[in-house]
C-alpha cells in the first residue's frame, strides 16, 4: 500500500469516526472551553508535589492529543506551553464516556476536569472526571517516534513541522521576543513606528528588482516596496525627527537559504545624527536583541561562537580588501588599474562599470565571507551608494556601513544624503542606468526629490534584516527556519 492510500483510508477511518461522536450525539466542534490552567502553570505550581500523591484541586485544561498509552488510560495533551498528562480511569469516569474514548485519534484536541496527582514515577497528571471533545482530526500526523524530518515538507507544512518540533515554535517565540525588543529599544528613545505604502508608484530606496502588479480602476501599475526607505525620509521632511518601520519587504529575487522574496526588514531614520552615532546605536540595539533571546551576548551559530559584546570592529572597506588580498585600492586611481587588479584575483565583474563598482565586487568575493565576529564595514564607495552624504574627508567615498557577522550582512546604515540638488543627480545616473537595462537600478522618484527641496536635516538611517539576525541568535541554518511561511514553489499534480 503506498502512502498515499494508507494516508487516504486512514482520513476515511476518522471520518467514520466524526460521524459516530455525531451519532452519539456529541459535537466534536464545539464553541469554546473554560480553562483554568495551562501545562507550564501545572508544573510550576505543583512542581514541589511529591511522588504517589493527590490533591483535591480541581483544574480544567485543553490541548492537542499527541499520544496515548494502555488503551487512552494515559494520555498526553499539549498545549502552547507544554505538556500535562492525563490520567483516564473507570473509577473516576463513567462507563460509556470511557467507551467514546476510543473514538479520540492522536491531533484531536481535548478539554479535561479533573484533579492533580503526581505518580509514582514522578509524571505529573490531571485525574479526568470529565472531558470533552474539542476539535476531531481528520488527517494522521507523521509517526511520533520518527518525527517529521522531510525538510521540503517541513517547509511546505509548517503547521504539521510546528505540531511535530517543539523547537520550531520555540524559535517563532524567540522571533516574536526579538521584534518586540527592538521595538521597546527604539520607543523608549522618542521614536516613532509609522506605516509606509506598500503599493508605490515607484520603487525606490535598494538596490533590487521589484514585484509588479496593476490597480484595475486607476488603470496603473504599482511595484511591491523593495524598502521603506524613501517614505520614512519624507516623514523627517515633514517635521519627524526619529521614526522607523518594521515591515514585510518584497524584492523579486532568487531563494536560497539567505533570501527569501518577502522578508522583514527594520528601518529607521534619526535626525541631526551621523553614521558614527549611528553605529553606537546598532551595537547596543543589537546587543540587547541578542541577550534577551539568547540569555547572552555570545551565541552560538552552526558551531562558531558570535561574540556581540560591545565595541564591534569597525575596518573601511579599502582596508578590509588590502588585509584579505594585499591589493591597495586607494593606490589604484583609475578604472582601469582596478580592474586588472580584480580579474587578476579572479574576481567576477559582471556589471561593475566604474571603480567603485568594481572595489565592491573585490570586497564581496574576497573579503566578505572572512567577517565571522561582528565587524562594521565603513566608508564605501560613491558610485553604489546613491543615497548617502559623500564622506567629510575621503574623497570618493561616502559615509556608509554594513554591518557583517558570520560572513553575512545584517545591517546597512549611513549618514543620509540631504542635499536635494546632489541626490537628483544621483538619480538621473541611477535612472539613465535602469532605462540602459539594469533592472536593479533606482527610479528617479521626483516627488522625493520635491520633499527633499524643503528642507531636510541631517540624518542617519539604518536597514537592519530581522530575518538574518534572528537566524543568527537562534542558530538557524536557513532563513526558511526563521520566518513562518516561505516562499515555495507549488507542487503540480
Amino acid at each position: 500500500m503506498t502512502a498515499e492510500s494508507e494516508g487516504t483510508r486512514l482520513r476515511q477511518e476518522r471520518i467514520r469516526k466524526l460521524e459516530t461522536m455525531k451519532e452519539q450525539g456529541i459535537n466534536p466542534f464545539p464553541y469554546s472551553f473554560a480553562r483554568t490552567h495551562k501545562a507550564e502553570d501545572l508544573q510550576t505550581k505543583y512542581k514541589d508535589l511529591p511522588n504517589d500523591t493527590e490533591t483535591e484541586d480541581e483544574v480544567r485544561v485543553c490541548g492537542r492529543v499527541l499520544n496515548e498509552r494502555n488503551t487512552w488510560m494515559f494520555v498526553d495533551l499539549y498545549d502552547d506551553s507544554g505538556k500535562i498528562q492525563l490520567f483516564c480511569h473507570k473509577q473516576n469516569i463513567a462507563e460509556e464516556p470511557l467507551k467514546q474514548l476510543r473514538l479520540l485519534d492522536k491531533g484531536d484536541f481535548l478539554g479535561a476536569t479533573g484533579t492533580i496527582r503526581r505518580t509514582k514515577q514522578g509524571e505529573l497528571s490531571v485525574k479526568v472526571t470529565s472531558y470533552q471533545i474539542l476539535g476531531k482530526s481528520l488527517l494522521p500526523l507523521p509517526d511520533s517516534w520518527d518525527g517529521f524530518t522531510d525538510v521540503e515538507a517541513r517547509y511546505r507544512h509548517r503547521y504539521v513541522d510546528m505540531i511535530m518540533n517543539p523547537a520550531v515554535r520555540e524559535t517563532f517565540k524567540k522571533r516574536s521576543i526579538a521584534i518586540r525588543t527592538i521595538r521597546d529599544f527604539l520607543d523608549s528613545r522618542g521614536c516613532l513606528e509609522i506605516e509606509t505604502p506598500v503599493l508605490q508608484v515607484e520603487a525606490g530606496g535598494a538596490d533590487a528588482r521589484p514585484f509588479i502588479t496593476h490597480h484595475n480602476t486607476l488603470d496603473l501599475d504599482l511595484y511591491l516596496r523593495i524598502a521603506t526607505e524613501l517614505h520614512l525620509k519624507r516623514l523627517i521632511v515633514g517635521g519627524f525627527e526619529r521614526v522607523y518601520e518594521i515591515g514585510r519587504i518584497f524584492r523579486n529575487e532568487g531563494i536560497s537559504t539567505r533570501h527569501n522574496p518577502e522578508f522583514t526588514m527594520l528601518e529607521m531614520y534619526w535626525a541631526y545624527g551621523d553614521y558614527n552615532e549611528l553605529m553606537d546605536l546598532a551595537e547596543e540595539m543589537i546587543v540587547e536583541t541578542a541577550a534577551k533571546v539568547a540569555g547572552s551576548a555570545k551565541v552560538t551559530y552552526q558551531g562558531v561562537e558570535i561574540d556581540f559584546q560591545r565595541p564591534f570592529k569597525r575596518i573601511r572597506m579599502v582596508d578590509a580588501i588590502k588585509a584579505v588580498t594585499g591589493v591597495d585600492c586607494e593606490a589604484l586611481k583609475t578604472f582601469d588599474e582596478i580592474k586588472k587588479a580584480a580579474q587578476e584575483l579572479g574576481v567576477d565583474l559582471k556589471g561593475c562599470d566604474s571603480r567603485g563598482h568594481v572595489i565592491n565586487a573585490i570586497f564581496e568575493d574576497k573579503a566578505e565571507s572572512t567577517l565571522i565576529q561582528p565587524t562594521f564595514i565603513i566608508d564605501y564607495p560613491v558610485e553604489i551608494s546613491p543615497l548617502t552624504k559623500p564622506h567629510r574627508t575621503n574623497e570618493g567615498e561616502v559615509e556608509r556601513f554594513e554591518l557583517f557577522a558570520y560572513g553575512r550582512e545584517l545591517a546597512n546604515g549611513y549618514s543620509e544624503l540631504t542635499d536635494p540638488l546632489d541626490q537628483r543627480r544621483r538619480l538621473e545616473d541611477q535612472a539613465a542606468k535602469k532605462a540602459a537595462g539594469n533592472e536593479e537600478a533606482m527610479p528617479l522618484d521626483l516627488d522625493f526629490i520635491n520633499a527633499m527641496e524643503y528642507g531636510m536635516p541631517p540624518t542617519m538611517g539604518i536597514g537592519i534584516g530581522i530575518d538574518r539576525l534572528v537566524m543568527l541568535i537562534t542558530d538557524s541554518a536557513s532563513i526558511r527556519d526563521v520566518i513562518a511561511f516561505p516562499t515555495m514553489k507549488p507542487i503540480i499534480k
